[in-house]
């Protein structure tokens, strides 16, 4: 896979307006994709040419990501795709906790409009079917964005945007995609079932568990990795 190759396939979002949050926004999703592994050393001259835009504006689309916690810039060497550490990685699930269960909660009376969260589901079966384990957790990013979607709300959407890019950092630790991705094929759909339901409150309680049996995996990659590199 090309990275840069596959970004000249976005130039055409970008319209006649380019702008650097418009950059960012397909840089942020091609990261939530896993297009750009944490490390990755993003070239100006392959990115800007790929979309079409100026450096002036690839630059403030890096500057804006930086900002976002997605991208780091280091001195003379130039702009990364970020690495993160165990508390980053304990932080984001401290965070999804707290916005995924809240919009649970608040969901109102059903019925729920679900067919994107349905959607999303089946985008995984349909992948795992395949043995394409990295499908398998781009659409488990999809179900975790469309389930914040139900909320009907622009500013929870794009806070959940750049946490759930940052989430997709997380998993590159994890050696075995497989064994990470997928005991959560059957758990979304459980919070889907529950939710068609009608029952949002045991919707919660599923995705509370879920989050916490999630972050422990994760956390625990996280500090076997660390261990690793020390010894």
């Amino acid at each position: 896979m090309d990275p840069i190759g596959e970004l000249a396939d976005d130039r055409a979002l970008l319209g006649r307006t380019s702008t650097a949050e418009r950059v960012a926004d397909i840089l942020r999703t091609r990261i939530a994709e896993g297009f750009f592994p944490p490390g990755t050393r993003l070239s100006e001259d392959g990115i800007g040419g790929a979309l079409g835009v100026s450096r002036n504006t690839l630059r403030e689309a890096f500057r804006l990501l930086t900002h976002e916690r997605l991208l780091v810039h280091r001195l003379n060497r130039g702009v990364f795709v970020r690495v993160l550490t165990v508390d980053d990685v304990t932080d984001i699930y401290r965070t999804r906790l707290l916005v995924e269960c809240a919009v649970v909660r608040g969901l109102g009376e059903p019925p729920f409009a679900l067919d994107a969260l349905a959607a999303a589901v089946a985008e995984g079966r349909s992948a795992a079917r395949d043995g394409d384990w990295k499908g398998v957790s781009t659409a488990n990013i999809h179900f975790h964005r469309e389930l914040v979607a139900l909320a009907g709300s622009a500013r929870t959407a794009e806070l959940m945007r750049g946490v759930l890019a940052e989430l997709r950092l997380a998993f590159h630790v994890v050696a075995d995609a497989r064994a990470l991705h997928e005991p959560y094929l059957l758990r979304n759909q459980e919070i889907l079932d529950a939710l068609d339901a009608g029952r949002p409150d045991r919707a919660e309680r599923l995705l509370a568990g879920y989050l916490d049996d999630s972050r422990n995996r994760i956390v625990a990659a996280y500090a076997r990795a660390v261990d690793a590199t020390e010894t």
